[in-house]
């Protein structure tokens, strides 16, 4: 059933283990999440990205998953938040909605429109009771990506600051902190590293429970190190999308007419990664 993020990470924090947030656009992501959560007795974070906003619309997508987290989902704890939103008015309209956690990624940005945004959304999402999380430090995709090859940038330079984390939290009032320490958005599997002992500082320093993002595709054991170093969400989208499509690329030459039956196998499939993270991520048997 949907409850409020922070039950969720507060019995995170408590048992030490990682919750998934997984990206979700339509029915079929949306059930393959749930089932995964009910069959692992896991809790779960279902969240949306602004194009599954647009893509869906708001009041359909959030639809579907009060729909399916309130009746398939019932038993275990489900929360729902906006992933990525740079739009403080579409920020406004989810948590009225019943979003009970939205991410402000204003690190684009510089320092003090960061902070300022951060602290708006921060205050907006209080009001109604629910958690902010907010961004410090860049995370790459697939045009990041080739301006590191290129040397256009360095990652040293876009990765978190922990001192500067302390004062952003300090700032904004911030409820969770996603950090750039090294992930990607998207699936470049080998690219990837994660920073731990930058992990474990900005832990130190801020006292909030941290955000992995881009966490598709890393070694069971850096997750688990990030877990032990203060990594309490962890978001997974990209390894949904390619067992997706793998399974979607075994039915499609069939000849199935059938939408349900040609899914099927995709929603299994994504139900079973869904599960396997969970049991990386020590959620499993806690809701």
């Amino acid at each position: 059933m949907i409850v409020a993020l922070k039950q969720i990470i507060k019995k995170a924090e408590a048992g030490q283990y990682a919750v998934g947030a997984f990206n979700t656009s339509n029915l079929e992501i949306t059930l393959a999440i749930v089932r995964a959560a009910v069959r692992k007795r896991s809790p779960v974070i279902l969240q949306t990205s602004e194009s599954a906003i647009k893509y869906s619309s708001l009041e359909t997508i959030f639809g579907i998953i009060h729909n399916v987290a309130n009746t398939i989902g019932s038993k275990v704890p489900i929360a729902v938040h906006l992933d990525h939103g740079h739009d403080l008015s579409l920020l406004k309209k989810c948590l009225h909605l019943g979003y009970s956690s939205a991410h402000m990624d204003a690190s684009d940005e510089d320092w003090a429109t960061n902070v300022r945004l951060s602290k708006k959304a921060a205050q907006l999402a209080h009001q109604q009771g629910a958690w902010l999380q907010a961004e410090l430090g860049s995370i790459l995709g697939k045009e990041g990506l080739v301006k590191l090859d290129s040397g256009e940038i360095n990652m040293k330079d876009i990765l978190t600051d922990p001192q500067q984390a302390r004062d952003f939290v300090r700032l904004t009032g911030l409820d969770t902190l996603a950090v750039s320490v090294g992930t990607l958005h998207g699936a470049f599997r080998g690219r990837e590293k994660v920073d731990q002992l930058r992990l474990k500082k900005i832990r130190a320093l801020t006292g909030k429970p941290l955000v992995l993002h881009g966490g598709s595709g890393l070694a069971v054991g850096v997750y688990r190190k990030a877990i032990q170093n203060g990594v309490r969400i962890i978001n997974i989208d990209t390894n949904l999308r390619l067992v997706f499509k793998k399974a979607l690329d075994l039915t499609k030459e069939s000849d199935l007419v059938d939408p349900r039956k040609i899914l099927e196998p995709a929603v299994l499939a994504m139900q079973a990664e869904v599960g396997r993270m969970m049991d990386i991520f020590g959620s499993s048997a806690k809701a």
